[in-house]
């Protein structure tokens, strides 16, 4: 499992997600990409805190606890996960989630024999 994160992007909220998201689904993948830098001028943004830099992240994730799942019940199932971050202050999950088989076939057709 890689995750990525230069010094400045592991902060708390990071670090949480990562931790969390790790324990929970035990995924084969994981990356996880800080984006607030290009919402930091938002109103919103200022209004509720978001001076932490850590508001708005993308998310790509493989785990075998996706299988059988929909998309929208997966995006759910990550959302109930990070309930706490989503409550103070996290904004924006950007979120792409497949199982290792789906991961899989995705590579078979994009790189032909």
């Amino acid at each position: 499992m890689a995750t990525q994160a230069t010094a400045d992007e592991a902060g708390p909220v990071f670090i949480s997600i990562r931790q969390k998201l790790s324990t929970t689904l035990r995924p084969a993948e994981l990356s996880i990409v800080n984006d607030s830098w290009q919402h930091r001028h938002h109103a919103a943004m200022r209004a509720q805190g978001g001076s932490n830099g850590e508001t708005h992240f993308s998310i790509n994730v493989v785990s075998e606890a996706f299988e059988g799942k929909t998309t929208i019940q997966r995006h759910r199932m990550i959302y109930d996960i990070l309930a706490e971050e989503l409550q103070q202050g996290l904004h924006s999950l950007s979120l792409k989630t497949k199982t290792p088989v789906e991961l899989q076939k995705q590579s078979q057709t994009a790189t032909p024999s």
